[in-house]
């Protein structure tokens, strides 16, 4: 499938990266590498697929435009809009022109995130308590330097979309009842360290994103009635390990079964064969997490911007 760059920053390189020879085009209004500056300006004849890592601002019009004319989607997470009307709009689009339109959440493909849903839903844990996330990365200065991204709600639409969408990976539908615990802005203009909750979700959830942790970082504690699972680092950062733990009744050290992970991050190989997959089978667009997801950041993000302080 030949398909051009759009947007060509750090996440447009690594998609040229795995693409490879099925870039055909790179679309961007300032990189030099660019033969477009402008996808309007780019033959239709030329590509069958986009691979759209753009700035949030641009993302809806330029996926309105693809979609319209039948070209496939994926396009960088979070797929944000004005409103959720804009979001169905692309999925009238898409599901007319038979065009697929997906949003990259490429920690689905993490191994041990693989094996905690297959974990969950093998129904072993019995009820599941409660789930604690910790993402954090060091990008803080980077993200301070730059423009657009040191802007609104800061590190929640950022990282807290990863983690909102893993809650649903994991556990399937859940509300969006999610409430703000704690906001900061110790180094940017924008909240740098967001800790959000939901109190009355099934699992409970507890979910923390930072800039702030100087080594990239990624921990998950899931509690349950027969055990519980963890998962310690992604195997970008790795060594990435996944530890299932087996109660002892009625109490005392549990069972373990741990396996640890020392490899390359093979995510994006993997979600772009997914995509392709995907346009293959001419799979009907649907948005409803992203949907979701908008509704819940939206609001999440109003609660940090009001609430966040300084240190």
């Amino acid at each position: 499938m030949r398909v051009l760059i759009v947007g060509y920053g750090v996440q447009g390189k690594k998609r040229r990266r795995i693409a490879g020879s099925e870039a055909v085009g790179i679309v961007d209004p300032v990189a030099p590498e660019a033969e477009f500056r402008d996808i309007r300006d780019v033959p239709l004849d030329r590509y069958e697929g986009a691979l759209v890592c753009t700035s949030d601002e641009p993302k809806v019009a330029v996926l309105g435009y693809l979609l319209t004319h039948g070209k496939h989607v994926l396009v960088e997470k979070p797929l944000l809009a004005n409103s959720e009307s804009d979001l169905l709009a692309l999925e009238v689009d898409a599901r007319r022109t038979g065009a697929v339109c997906y949003t990259a959440y490429n920690h689905r493909f993490e191994p041990h995130y693989v094996r905690m849903r297959d974990l969950v839903a093998s129904g072993q844990l019995g009820s599941i308590y409660r789930c604690r996330m910790f993402y954090g990365n060091g990008t803080a200065r980077l993200v301070r330097d730059s423009a657009w991204r040191d802007s609104g709600a800061g590190v929640l639409p950022d990282l807290g979309s990863h983690l909102l969408d893993t809650v649903r990976f994991w556990f399937g539908d859940v509300g969006d009842d999610f409430r703000v615990t704690s906001v900061s802005r110790f180094e940017n203009r924008a909240p740098d360290h967001v800790v959000v909750a939901s109190e009355t979700a099934c699992p409970k959830l507890e979910l923390e994103m930072t800039l702030l942790s100087w080594r990239n970082h990624f921990t998950c504690d899931v509690l349950a009635e027969r055990g519980s699972a963890h998962i310690e680092s992604l195997c970008k950062w790795g060594p990435s390990t996944f530890t299932h733990r087996t109660r002892v009744l009625p109490s005392g050290r549990p069972l373990e079964d741990p396996v640890t992970l020392t490899q390359d991050d093979p995510t994006w190989a993997l979600e772009y064969d997914y995509f392709k997959r995907l346009c293959e089978e001419r799979k009907p667009a649907d948005l409803g997490n992203d949907i979701w997801l908008l509704r819940t950041l939206s609001r999440l993000s109003v609660e940090a911007i009001k609430g966040s302080v300084r240190g």
